[in-house]
This record gives structure tokens, C-alpha cells and sequence, in this order.
């Protein structure tokens, strides 16, 4: 699903080059459920945003589902972005005067989906949140704004999720039904990538790949 090849990201700060990546190369199948792991500063985050076309490689290829990155303009990226990818990151990004219906709904709006009810009431009921379609975040559990956020990235049927810490501003029993989700949802036929630093929360999924500076130094499957 995943194809990445010498992958190169360089940040210029006025003279100063600072390498992020340095030469990345890496395959996900779909259906696999992968974290990402490493300290601060370890490229982990930079290479997610590379995965999910928020920042562009300085050099090296990418090719998602068969279809090469670099020969697409912005307005195709956005779009295969809206298709094919879903969000979850650390902070929820909820519209906070907006209901848990309305945040999910969001991603209809921009793409023009159709039957936008149905479809948001299906994505909350994947993260069982039914029932509380029309509270505001202020109203809800930080466990439960995490379960709109995650309802809001599925409700394009995306094939790929990318979760950035997205159990980072939870307490342990929301964590573990956060990371339920993201099983099941595996199990649904979805791949799952997810950016960690707490090898707890990696050892859930499949398989393992650790960066430090801007390199993987390890790349294991989880027994």
C-alpha cells in the first residue's frame, strides 16, 4: 500500500540545512496496523506527514496504492488526501461550538459527499458514540472528543488512518479503549499507522519500526 524509497526531508532555516529524514526506505501492506516510534526529534512525526501528504519528501519517492505522489498538483493531493486517508491527532482539532454530529460531518462537507446523516451516524457508531451525537466537546470526555475525532477521520471510508499520539492527553482506561478501536478497525480491512513514543502503546499493533535521527535503526513484527 505504502512504498517509500530513500525518502529525504531537509528543513533550510536561513543558511542552515536540517535534516529530518535521511534516506527512508519502507513498505506497509494494506491491513497491516504499524507504529512509529521514537524519541523527540527521531523524524516519526515528519515522516507520518510525508505518509499523509501534509509535507513533501526533498528527495526520494512515494507511491500510495500504486499511484507516485510527486506527479501529483496540490488540488489532486487534497483530493486522494480526502479519499483515501483519515486523521487522529494527539489534540482532537474539534470545532468547539459544534456538535459531535457536525465535527464528524465536516470531511462531507468539504468533499460534497452524499447522505451525510447516514454516513455520520454510521462513523459514530463505529466509536459508539451514538448517543452522544449532539453534545458539544465541552460536554464530553476527553476519551469520548477522541472517539469524535477518530469517527470524523472514518467517515470518507478511508483505507488508511494516521494517528499522531492519539492517545497523548489520555488517562489509562481511555487509552485502551482508544487502541480497541483502532483494532477493530484493523480488523476491518482498515491499515492503521500510528506515531508513538510509549512502547507500551506500540507493542498493540503488528509491527514495530523505530526511528532515531532521522533513520529506522529497527524494523520488527510484534509476536
Amino acid at each position: 500500500m505504502i512504498e517509500l524509497d530513500n525518502i529525504t526531508k531537509i528543513y533550510r532555516m536561513g543558511k542552515v540545512e536540517v535534516p529530518a529524514l535521511r534516506g527512508i526506505t519502507l513498505t506497509i501492506r494494506s491491513g497491516e496496523m504499524v507504529a512509529l516510534i521514537g524519541a523527540s526529534g527521531s523524524g516519526k512525526s515528519t515522516l507520518m506527514n510525508i505518509i499523509g501528504f501534509l509535507d513533501k519528501p526533498t528527495l526520494g519517492s512515494y507511491r500510495l496504492e500504486g499511484v507516485d505522489i510527486s506527479r501529483l498538483n496540490d488540488n489532486q493531493l487534497a483530493e486522494l488526501r480526502n479519499k483515501k486517508v483519515g486523521f487522529v491527532f494527539q489534540t482532537f482539532n474539534l470545532l468547539p461550538r459544534a456538535s459531535a454530529a457536525a465535527n464528524v460531518e465536516l470531511p462531507l462537507i468539504y468533499s460534497g459527499g452524499s447522505h451525510k446523516r447516514e454516513r455520520t451516524m454510521e462513523a459514530l457508531e463505529r466509536v459508539g458514540l451514538t448517543a452522544r451525537a449532539k453534545h458539544k466537546p465541552t460536554e464530553l470526555s476527553g476519551g469520548e472528543q477522541q472517539r469524535v475525532a477518530i469517527a470524523r477521520a472514518l467517515v470518507n471510508n478511508p483505507s488508511l488512518i494516521l494517528a499522531d499520539e492519539p492517545t497523548g492527553n489520555l488517562d489509562s482506561t481511555s487509552t485502551s479503549e482508544i487502541i480497541a478501536i483502532f483494532k477493530q478497525l484493523n480488523r476491518d480491512g482498515i491499515t492503521v499507522v500510528m506515531v508513538t513514543h510509549e512502547p507500551d502503546l506500540a507493542a498493540k499493533t503488528q509491527r514495530i519500526i523505530r526511528l532515531m535521527d532521522g533513520k529506522i535503526i529497527s524494523d520488527e513484527k510484534v509476536n
